[in-house]
């Protein structure tokens, strides 16, 4: 299964910026040590928005979970980083209940799929 309406996806500024190329973020300094690493910056923080976008269409739905408050998703695959660099993540999205808008939630790398696949 694919995401539906992933070209309108919500990925707001702050979520990138602040949390996930955020070195002093509680929870996000780990995934901004990584996303970092491969070369996406915050000065540039629409490249990292757009890689993920492009991550959620060109792969699959591995998993999706129905809460009282929506849809949740987790789309594992392939992310296209700068320098053509393909890395393996999970990025997490989700549709609030009653809505059909994608909303981004969380990204990270997948255990042992670190990087330095090239294409």
């Amino acid at each position: 299964m694919r995401l539906a309406n992933v070209h309108k996806a919500q990925i707001p500024e702050a979520k990138v910026v602040k949390y996930l190329l955020s070195s002093t973020h509680r929870a996000g300094k780990s995934k901004a040590a990584f996303f970092t690493s491969i070369g996406f910056v915050a000065e540039r923080w629409e490249e990292l928005a757009a890689a993920l976008r492009r991550h959620a269409v060109e792969n699959t739905v591995s998993q999706f979970e129905e809460t009282a408050f929506g849809i949740r998703y987790v789309v594992d695959g392939l992310l296209m980083a700068p320098h053509a660099r393909r890395v393996k993540i999970r990025s997490v999205w989700f549709v609030d209940k009653g809505t059909d808008r994608l909303r981004f939630i969380t990204a990270y790398p997948l255990k042992g799929d670190h990087h330095d696949s090239r294409t």
